[in-house]
């Protein structure tokens, strides 16, 4: 039974470099910022995903006189996974709809960054709440991957 745990981990080792830190789950892109939340949005739009809103950042520096690298926040969410998550605990919608940041780094390397959803069961008290968060997460690392991959 020790096979699939390492498959597991080899897989995780051919996919785009990631990283997880406080509660926030990276994956580098092969894309520029815009291309990355385009990506990601039609992604989020084909799998019957809601996109509430896109933010750019750097629009909104600039509006006030100031330089920021390219920054850009997606907002989406599906009421069919996220009411039964409020429902079991009222408090995650502080958390919800999901969120997705496409942000460029000092060295010009673009990541795209969401709440991992394992925090968030945590921060949150959830527990199993009838198996979502486990689905919500490979919803996630699923759309990640199809906004990051070349």
């Amino acid at each position: 039974m020790r096979i699939r745990p390492l498959l597991l981990t080899f897989a995780c080792l051919l996919t785009a470099p990631a990283f997880a830190a406080n509660g926030v789950i990276s994956v580098k892109s092969a894309h520029d910022v815009a291309t990355t939340a385009d990506r990601l949005e039609q992604a989020l739009l084909a799998k019957g995903m809601k996109v509430f809103t896109r933010i750019d950042h750097a629009v909104g520096a600039a509006s006030v006189g100031e330089t920021l690298r390219p920054t850009q926040l997606v907002l989406f969410g599906n009421p069919k996974v996220g009411t039964p998550l409020m429902k079991c605990a009222p408090g995650v919608a502080i958390d919800l709809p999901q969120k997705a940041l496409i942000w460029e780094d000092a060295a010009g390397a673009v990541w795209l960054s969401y709440n991992d959803p394992a925090y968030l069961v945590e921060r949150h008290d959830l527990g199993e709440c009838g198996g979502v968060p486990g689905k919500v997460a490979g919803a996630l690392a699923n759309f990640a991957r199809a906004a990051t991959q070349p």
